[in-house]
């Protein structure tokens, strides 16, 4: 009888202390995860954006890069343009059709991975018929500009940038647009001058 109550004694011993480990392993806090704001990148770089069909405002965008030390991307249209399609004087040539039609948005191959991080955008293009070409409406509404600074550089054989700055202004809503410059004109030293004024 004693060996059992013993027993009984010893077992009742024993329970809390296992309860009471089990208990604690349980009420173990997880370790914290990071928010998504932790984990996002800063938008704080400079990327420079441009289209080029005949290389000249590659060139410029390629100044510009380097005088900011900006990373690069090219809006490669998932068409290529052809010589034909470039013939101005002829008036049912692709582009001049594509200027001609407000709602034309030729197709871009590509797009930019992690937009979020850039702060500046500087977009470059050509100027065709005193605008900005439709493909760079195209890549303006692929995007979520707000709260960005947005660079218009172009280049061109006479006409100037305001137009198409006009044209940015209204697409991209929430981004603040400056007001642009035509290169191809000036000095590699007037370029890094009119970027130094910017304040990137």
């Amino acid at each position: 009888m004693k060996k059992f109550l013993a027993i009984i004694i010893f077992s009742l011993i024993l329970c809390p202390l296992s309860l009471s480990c089990g208990s604690s392993a349980e009420k173990t806090p997880p370790a914290p995860e990071k928010s998504s704001e932790q984990c996002a990148m800063p938008a704080d770089k400079i990327l420079v954006a441009y289209f080029s069909c005949t290389g000249n405002t590659k060139n410029a965008a390629m100044e510009v890069a380097e005088l900011l030390n900006a990373e690069t991307f090219e809006i490669v249209p998932t068409q290529p343009y052809t010589t034909a399609d470039l013939d101005y004087n002829v008036e049912d040539c692709r582009a001049n059709l594509e200027q001609k039609d407000s709602a034309a948005r030729p197709a871009i191959k590509n797009k930019i991975e992690n937009f979020a991080q850039y702060k500046t955008i500087v977009i470059a293009y050509p100027i065709w018929w005193g605008a900005e070409p439709r493909i760079i409406d195209t890549f303006i509404e692929s995007y979520d500009f707000a709260g960005k600074v947005i660079v218009p550089v172009c280049t061109s054989g006479g006409s100037e940038i305001e137009a198409s700055v006009i044209n940015l202004r209204d697409m991209c809503k929430g981004a603040d647009v400056r007001d642009g410059k035509r290169l191809g004109i000036i000095s590699k030293d007037e370029v890094k001058a009119w970027l130094d004024s910017l304040k990137l």
